[in-house]
């Protein structure tokens, strides 16, 4: 089947992506195994040519492996797909020792992200977390040095609060914001996404699919790998699974009427809450890969968003998105 996924603009920015893009994290980083890396490169190539231009990285995700890898993917791509990767941690000996997003540090992360991704300019460079120490103006300052350079072409914040959106935004013209948005965890529909609009700003929802859960492949007995992070998400602990089932049977049974998945409505509903809204769903997997794809071709009805709207905030989820020490991160 040949899937043709429609093109986005992250907001008023001219940043035009596939409506669908890919999460690479969880190639290399955060679920206790490094995926072979033939593998990897041969998923990221097939996404290419099913339409997929907007591939997100990180220098953390390794640190550094991910972003080697999806710089020796899209290698012979250059110039047709978008990367996006991040900066704002400082590490030593590769041990992630906490937030940097000094300007020094962050054009001196950009040379090497330029170098590790095979590329002449960042097309959207993110700052992964706010940084409590360094004034966001500072930061966005840096950004707007490197734009000027011509080594970055985008500025992308993540996690961030409405106030320091609005800040950084002053000092450099801010194309997307990155934070968790599904299904289950739509806190960003409160303040976030209302100031997105009225700044015209992209958003890039990650963990789409609840970090696997909308899919339907988790039940109370589902066990992580110690080194999974996600052994460590309140949410996904075994009581808390339990709980949370009335998210997955919403959407499975919306699914089944349609003759799809419970992961493609999932992200069918995102895509149909603005045309700024761009997921990037995450696997290791090419049927995956397939199967989140195809979401862009399913059309959700006003009556069936209604239902699964409606549904959804009757839902309270149960347990913390992130444990406590993850959670300190996000300096909202």
């Amino acid at each position: 089947m040949e899937i043709k996924i429609q093109k986005r603009k992250l907001g008023n920015s001219n940043l035009e992506v596939s409506a669908i893009g890919l999460g690479c994290m969880g190639m290399s980083f955060g679920y206790g195994t490094i995926a072979d890396e033939k593998e990897m490169i041969s998923l990221i190539r097939s996404a290419v040519e099913s339409g997929v231009t907007f591939f997100d990285t990180a220098e953390v995700y390794g640190p550094y492996i991910n972003e080697e890898l999806v710089g020796k993917a899209l290698e012979p791509f250059k110039g047709k797909v978008v990367i996006a990767t991040k900066f704002g941690f400082n590490f030593q000996d590769g041990i992630n020792t906490g937030l940097n997003s000094r300007p020094e540090h962050i054009k001196k992360v950009a040379e090497e992200s330029l170098k590790r991704l095979r590329i002449d300019a960042i097309d959207l460079f993110y700052q992964h977390r706010v940084d409590p120490n360094v004034p966001i103006e500072d930061v966005a300052g840096a950004v707007k040095d490197l734009i000027q350079e011509g080594k970055v072409k985008h500025f992308g914040l993540s996690e961030a609060g409405v106030q320091i959106i609005r800040r950084a935004h002053a000092v450099q013209p801010v194309t997307a914001l990155q934070s968790e948005y599904s299904l289950w965890w739509r806190e960003p529909e409160e303040e976030i996404i209302p100031t997105l609009e009225e700044l015209g700003i992209g958003f890039v929802p990650f963990s789409p699919l609840g970090k696997g859960f909308l899919t339907g492949k988790m039940d109370q007995n589902t066990t992580f790998d110690s080194k999974d992070f996600r052994s460590t998400v309140p949410r996904l602990s075994p009581e808390n699974l339990k709980a949370n089932m009335a998210f997955v049977d919403l959407v499975a049974a919306v699914a089944q009427r349609k003759n799809v998945t419970p992961a493609q409505i999932a992200l069918a509903w995102i895509l149909a809450q603005k045309p700024w809204f761009v997921p990037i769903p995450g696997t290791t997997k090419l049927h995956r890969l397939n199967e989140n794809l195809g979401a862009a071709a399913v059309e959700l009805t006003p009556d069936e968003l209604l239902e699964i709207n409606t549904a959804s905030s009757k839902i309270v989820a149960q347990g913390d998105r992130y444990s406590g020490g993850s959670a300190k991160m996000i300096n909202r």
